[in-house]
């Protein structure tokens, strides 16, 4: 294997981790005014995450650097191109971040309240972008001979890509819910089980739905590792719904990540060996050659890598162990 593949996978695997973390930390921020009746328990939904929401976009922050050092002219093409996208993804993100450091540094139930409406639209807003995003890649865009994106913003919305979104919302909206199952108690268990009951039945719906359109507009099934991953995909995500109408709660979640994991498993295998599609020519497609770095810095990069991974996979692993409780009133800090 050259480093070139070993540095796709390893950011394939990095936005594994940030899909599966993040998105039952998105789907915990937009069921925020949902699940809290009052601000004790829309503290307790806070704290639920409140010790770990920003290292889990250490993954985010880990994947764009990787790419901006393995894959410049990716990194390039993509932030180029994407560049509202992104800019209102970073500015959900800044607002989401503020509102968890804000909301409990005054009582006054106006302010609280407009932080907790930052913290819901924060994350509906990026769960949405992300599926947007990762489908247009998947699709394709105008990329030109010379790496640079020829389109505009409002190419990168279609039906398609707009159904990608909603399945990123609702796939994320249900990991957020079966996270709560695990991590509250009493009637806000409850709560998040009627929650998790309906939507998981919606996200399967779009999710099938995402896949019909899929095969009609990309060539993702031409990889029989990326045809595997979604029918993978498809099967755990029945079984979350199975889980969760039993009540299984560890389960549920289990099957939950799985969906996820396979989806983005799918989506790189389905892009391999290129990292972005251009719809205009296929051979002005990015792929891991054409836009890697020089062989001396993906050789320096993975010594480094192989070095501080385990140590940051280590400490995440000890934090979440470390907060593995389910949170009650007593606990709240946020």
């Amino acid at each position: 294997m050259d480093l070139n593949i070993l540095w796709f996978i390893l950011i394939s695997v990095l936005f594994i981790g940030f899909f599966f973390l993040e998105g039952f930390d998105y789907g915990v921020g937009i069921l925020l005014p949902f699940m809290g009746k009052n601000d004790t328990e829309r503290r307790i939904v806070i704290n639920t995450i409140g010790p770990v929401w920003d290292g889990n976009e250490v993954w985010l922050i880990t994947a764009g650097g990787a790419i901006f050092a393995a894959f410049p002219n990716w990194y390039a093409t993509l932030f180029s191109g994407f560049y509202l996208a992104l800019f209102f993804i970073l500015v959900a993100l800044i607002i989401r971040g503020v509102a968890f450091e804000f909301r409990s540094s005054d009582r006054s139930p106006r302010w609280r309240s407009a932080w907790d409406w930052g913290i819901f639209v924060g994350s509906l807003l990026s769960a949405i972008l992300w599926g947007v995003a990762v489908t247009n890649i998947l699709r394709g865009v105008p990329i030109n001979g010379e790496m640079q994106y020829v389109g505009t913003f409002f190419d990168l919305l279609s039906p398609y890509t707009l159904i990608g979104g909603v399945t990123t919302l609702l796939l994320f909206t249900v990991h957020g819910a079966l996270y709560l199952t695990l991590k509250t108690e009493g009637e806000m268990v409850q709560r998040a089980w009627s929650i998790a009951k309906t939507v998981s039945v919606g996200a399967l719906v779009v999710l099938v739905l995402l896949a019909a359109m899929t095969y009609f507009q990309t060539d993702l099934f031409a990889s029989t590792l990326a045809a595997l991953g979604i029918l993978v995909c498809a099967v755990a995500m029945i079984l979350t719904v199975l889980f969760t109408y039993k009540k299984a709660a560890g389960k549920a979640f289990i099957a939950s990540s799985l969906t996820i994991t396979f989806l983005v498993l799918s989506v790189f295998s389905g892009l391999f060996p290129r990292v972005m599609v251009s719809s205009l020519n296929p051979e002005w497609s990015l792929h891991i050659y054409n836009a890697s770095s020089s062989p001396y810095t993906l050789k320096i990069m993975t010594i480094v890598a192989l070095t501080l991974v385990p140590i940051v996979l280590a400490y995440q692993i000890w934090t979440y162990w470390v907060f593995r409780k389910r949170i009650t009133a007593k606990d709240i800090h946020y």
